[in-house]
Formats: C-alpha cells, structure tokens, sequence
C-alpha cells in the first residue's frame, strides 16, 4: 500500500482513534477523506450524543476542536502510515480570525480542509475551512503545537 499518496477508500478504512491522541467522548472528526504532505480533510456527521451540542446545535466550541483535530488527523496519519511513529500529542496555540456564517446541526455532515500555510519547530499554521452541504460554515486560521516524545 502507498501510505504516502493514499485513496479516499484507503483513508476511510482507518480507525480515526487510531491517528488522533483524543479519546471518547472528546472526539470531533468521523473520518479522513484526504491525506497530503501540506493538506488534509475530515468528514464528521454531527452526534446528539456529541459534547458540543447543546439543543440539536453544534456550538462555535465544537468547529473550533473539528479544525484543530482535522489538524491533529493528518499529523497522526503522517507520523503513524508514513515515518512509522507514534501520534504525538498536539496543542492549541493560537486561533484568528475564526468566523462561523451558519449553525450547523444534528445529522448535518461537516467537512473540514486544512492547509498548512507553514511549518516550522514543531509549529504548524493552518488555514481551515469547514462546510456543510458545500457552503462554507465555518473559517479560521489555527496554530498548533506538536509535543516532542
């Protein structure tokens, strides 16, 4: 298998717990759609089970963490299927600029692009945007941090 240039059915087949260091009932991504070295995205049908609903809505919280582990997915796909390492652990540095345009709710399914605008020192700054039934949900630009072992 070519886990440097993976297929959608390839990426779908794995176990999302697998590539992220997030855990139940904290995870905010379904699946990863897409894999490339500066890119990646997520699909995610939002749960009344899910933490960050509150009244059949997905709340600001809840896009916010959708970004940042479609961030953490494709780190955890790369150190895991590419350089065969362990997922390393990730944080939130900074958001800017985070705009939602529309609610998203329960059933709706959300997909989520980030774009890696740099990466330096073990910093990553993104660029996400997240839709909805192919309307833009939801934008921000996100800086994470990844821990070293």
């Amino acid at each position: 298998m070519d886990y440097a240039n993976p297929g959608e059915e390839l990426l779908r087949s794995i176990d999302i717990h697998g590539i992220l260091p997030q855990q139940e009932p904290f995870v905010m991504v379904g699946c990863l759609t897409h894999f490339e070295l500066g890119s990646s995205t997520t699909e995610t049908e939002i749960r009344n089970d899910n933490i960050f609903v509150d009244g059949g809505v997905f709340s600001a919280y809840g896009m916010v963490e959708n970004m940042a582990q479609t961030c953490a997915a494709r780190i955890g796909y790369y150190n895991k299927y590419v350089l065969n390492n362990e997922v390393q652990i990730g944080l939130i540095g900074a958001i800017r600029n985070f705009c939602v345009n529309s609610v998203v709710s329960v059933g709706d399914v959300v997909v989520t692009t980030v774009d890696v605008v740099e990466e330096v020192f073990g910093m990553t700054l993104a660029n996400a945007v997240s839709r909805c039934r192919g309307d833009i949900v939801a934008t921000a630009e996100i800086k994470l941090s990844v821990k070293n072992s």
